[in-house]
């Protein structure tokens, strides 16, 4: 049975997030709110974590999972980032992006694309997501919170409740967010590519 916890998505309390760290750092899978839409999250370095997590989202280790990162020094650690890509992640984050990038070795191999060596990172902005990821102290593991055969993600954190109670082992209430996914721009070739059109606006990449 999953926990719930109610928290407030401007002014995040304490003592919430974190009892989520602590969930996350016992192997725990939470779903909570982004600037996009809801993820589902869990520890970078938790294999079975990072199984469960695919087996809900019914994703192979042919999907690029997503890195969910502090800031932009903490890509650079896990991305090889050029100055051309620097100064685009520096103008489009935070926000509702997700960048594909060439891995460093700090990514555990089974988290990079097994033929193209390349991860998904992203710097959300939202307050308990950044909370979240603050106390930690390193990226969280995460994919859009999109269920098999479904069209669209789930938005409502009592059908989310319902729905997966039995699958994760928190699910943080910060109130509805956008329907719209991340925008997902590749910018591991020599151009950026818009691999999915989502919230954020492509413009910045044309």
């Amino acid at each position: 049975m999953s926990q719930f916890f109610q928290i407030h998505p401007d002014n995040p309390q304490l003592r919430l997030i974190k009892q989520a760290a602590q969930i996350v750092h016992g192997g725990g899978i939470v779903a909570l709110p982004t600037d996009s839409s809801y993820a589902l999250v869990c520890h970078l370095d938790d294999k079975s974590a990072v199984e469960r997590l695919r087996r809900i989202r019914g994703v192979d280790d042919k999907h690029h999972l997503t890195l969910l990162c502090r800031d932009l020094s903490e890509i650079a650690t896990y991305a090889k980032v050029d100055n051309r890509q620097y100064r685009l992640l520096k103008s489009a984050t935070p926000g509702p992006y997700t960048f594909i990038l060439e891995a460093t070795k700090e990514v555990p191999r089974r988290l990079s694309h097994p033929s193209r060596k390349t991860i998904g990172l992203r710097v959300p902005e939202h307050a308990i997501a950044q909370a979240l990821l603050e106390e930690l102290g390193q990226p969280l593991l995460g994919t859009t919170l999109m269920l098999p055969g479904a069209d669209m993600p789930l938005n409502d954190p009592e059908e989310i409740r319902n729905v997966l109670e039995k699958e994760v082992d928190l699910v943080i209430d910060g109130g509805s967010c956008s329907l719209e996914p991340t925008t997902v721009v590749d910018l591991s070739g020599s151009e950026p590519v818009i691999v999915r059109e989502g919230r954020g606006a492509v413009g910045l990449f044309l």
